[in-house]
């Protein structure tokens, strides 16, 4: 099928992808409950119809997936953002010799005058970060810049567009069973299943949470006690940022004041339109910025405007100078496999976990 563009969705498309790239219920007729929710804002859709235009979009490409948005970090394992120079002259020889490792699952190539190559590592044990960088390293002749997440102020990847419902504020995460989180760290084997059963999306079905394969009542609550542990960081339309006319990414990294992390992080992170907002550490003589605040924009002046309302902000903080601060936007998708998430949570599974 011919993947749809942002012109082509008519008002009652705008309105479930703005509405629904969280919060969508987990209960038994979960689009019923959702369709409900519309019309109560004006958007004239029953349960059948949500959901032939959910799978209309997902078989367009508008979606990248329908379900539950896992987080990776707090399944088992850790991933880490890495940065290496490729010289121009050998630029796709070491691109293919990154990606080659399986640990590897997203890698961009980006606009900077040395670090140039941008990937992330995803692995089940901590320790293999070193030893996969290392074989990187001999692989390639070239060293490698680990950048692990110091602290997270914000991963809230949700791309709005014009049309109905434009901020995004319907929340049924409250419908379905009543659960309390647990105190466990790891996972049983029952859940292990489930995340590596769930991580491409739930079946786009009348009542998805009976097509898993599972007793449908403790899926429903499985799903929902992960959402309030953090496990899963939302439920509902997954979108694909590109189809949605989100085409400019740029990364911005700012020289932020060690003592001032801990405010500007939670000021930088209010803004919308970031999606992304980490610490991570510098690399003396050769990478001086320790935060970093990821944009998105539908044109190169909507990006733009939006760096230069990240520079603003960082600006009510401390004197912010040219040398403190860049934006690398990325120029080429080098791999985009996703997180491997079944290995990392069958090393985090415990048999004698109940």
């Amino acid at each position: 099928m011919d993947r749809a563009q942002v012109g082509d969705l008519d008002e009652y498309d705008r309105a479930l992808l703005n509405a629904f790239q969280g919060g969508f219920p987990v209960c038994e007729e979960p689009f019923e409950r959702a369709a409900a929710a519309l019309r109560e804002r004006g958007i004239d859709l029953d349960g059948s119809e949500l959901l032939a235009r959910v799978k209309r979009l997902d078989e367009e490409g508008v979606l990248t997936r329908f379900g539950a948005l896992i987080d990776a970090g707090e399944i088992g394992g850790t991933a880490t953002l890495v940065a290496m120079h490729a010289p121009e002259e050998r630029y796709e020889e070491v691109a293919e010799r990154v990606n080659a490792h399986r640990e590897v699952a997203h890698n961009y190539e980006r606009e900077h005058p040395h670090l140039n190559m941008w990937f992330v590592l995803s692995v089940a044990d901590e320790s293999r970060v070193e030893e996969v960088l290392r074989e990187i390293e001999r692989e390639t002749g070239q060293e490698t810049y680990d950048l692990p997440k110091i602290r997270e102020f914000r991963v809230e990847a949700k791309f709005m567009l014009d049309g109905p419902i434009p901020e995004g504020d319907v929340d049924l995460s409250d419908l379905g069973p009543a659960v309390e989180p647990s105190d466990r760290s790891s996972l049983t084997p029952d859940e292990r299943d489930l995340v590596a059963e769930i991580q491409g999306g739930l079946p786009i079905v009348e009542r998805p949470y009976e097509a898993i394969g599972a007793d449908p009542d403790w899926v429903r609550r499985t799903i929902k006690r992960f959402d309030e542990e953090g496990k899963v960081r939302r439920v509902g339309v997954i979108p694909n940022h590109y189809a949605l006319g989100y085409t400019e990414n740029g990364m911005t990294v700012w020289n932020v004041p060690d003592d001032l992390v801990e405010e500007v992080g939670p000021a930088i992170a209010s803004l919308p339109f970031v999606t992304h907002c980490y610490e991570r550490p510098r690399h003396e003589g050769v990478w001086p910025y320790n935060f970093f605040a990821m944009t998105h924009g539908r044109s190169e002046e909507e990006s733009e405007r939006r760096i230069e309302q990240v520079r603003e902000r960082m600006a009510e903080f401390w004197d912010v100078g040219e040398e403190d601060w860049d934006t690398l936007f990325s120029t080429r998708i080098l791999k985009k496999t996703g997180i491997r998430l079944e290995e990392r949570a069958d090393a985090n599974t415990s048999e004698g976990d109940e």
